[in-house]
């Protein structure tokens, strides 16, 4: 602190929660539009980057520049996050406008803060308009805006288990205390629910039943994009099986393998770590 401070390399990644949903459904072959407000310099580096792996965009262009967010690792990881762009009222309605093309056999995933200028509330108007149309949603957000879009009935969603105390006010000691409150997520609205628990590992819950995958071995090197990763292996199997329980098997081979990678993970690694992901009924 308050010296000059060099860094002996760095990365830059095309960032953002539904942005890594898309990077990471074209590393499980299935298909996507990554969208979006995009502007500035910073904008035009994600676009072309996600250009570069072959993902079809439909962004907002905006006046304001795309923020940049840095994840400093050193002895202990540190981020400084940048403040997000102003978003116009004519930016905002056509945001509203793109989603006019949905048809019933899509799925879209909401995820991450929306920028302050159009509020967390701006998600329930995009869940209005996407429920209008007769897709579904997948909704990654903590806090109330996740417990309002549970009337909606959302595809599936992910908290962990300290996000989950927080809707419900508890706090949980044993995987077994937080069982009874997975099944609430679903009698709230949720289809199905996906807990992730770190090293203790993950539960689904599905058509009144529990499963659980236990934690794969390995050294965590990235706390970036590993929840999103795992939304993404459940959206890209959900909709070519329809199976929950393949979906959740998927998802947690997503969600581990990004754990235990510099980066977004690699179609050959997921691979190699869904064989060792283990799906059990509790």
């Amino acid at each position: 602190m308050g010296e000059v401070n060099r860094m002996t390399s760095d990365d830059k990644f095309p960032g953002g929660k539904g942005i890594n949903v898309s990077r990471i459904l074209s590393r499980i072959d299935s298909s996507s539009t990554a969208f979006g407000f995009l502007g500035g310099f910073t904008g035009e580096f994600i676009k072309t980057k996600l250009e570069a792996e072959q993902i079809v965009t439909d962004f907002v262009t905006i006046t304001s520049d795309t923020r940049i967010n840095v994840k400093i690792k050193s002895d202990i990881e540190s981020e400084i996050n940048g403040a997000g762009p102003e978003i116009t009222d004519a930016e905002r309605a056509a945001f509203i406008d793109k989603l006019s093309v949905l048809k019933p056999s899509d799925i879209v995933v909401l995820a991450g803060s929306a920028p302050a200028s159009l509020g967390q509330n701006f998600y329930l108007d995009v869940i209005e308009k996407i429920k209008s149309q007769g897709a579904e949603f997948v909704i990654d957000i903590e806090g109330d805006v996740l417990v309002k879009s549970l009337a909606n009935k959302p595809l599936v969603v992910k908290p962990n288990n300290h996000e989950l105390g927080a809707i419900y006010g508890v706090t949980f000691d044993s995987v077994e205390e937080l069982i009874p409150y997975g099944h609430k997520l679903l009698t709230d609205g949720a289809q199905y629910a996906m807990i992730s628990m770190a090293g203790d590992g993950a539960l689904l819950f599905a058509d009144g039943k529990t499963y659980f995958a236990k934690a794969v071995k390995g050294v965590v090197k990235n706390s970036v994009g590993a929840g999103d990763s795992m939304i993404a292996g459940f959206v890209g199997e959900f909709a070519k099986s329809h199976d929950a329980v393949k979906a959740f098997k998927q998802g947690v081979a997503c969600g581990t393998a990004t754990a235990f990678s510099d980066d977004l993970a690699s179609a050959a690694f997921i691979e190699e770590i869904a064989k060792q992901v283990v799906v059990e009924e509790r």
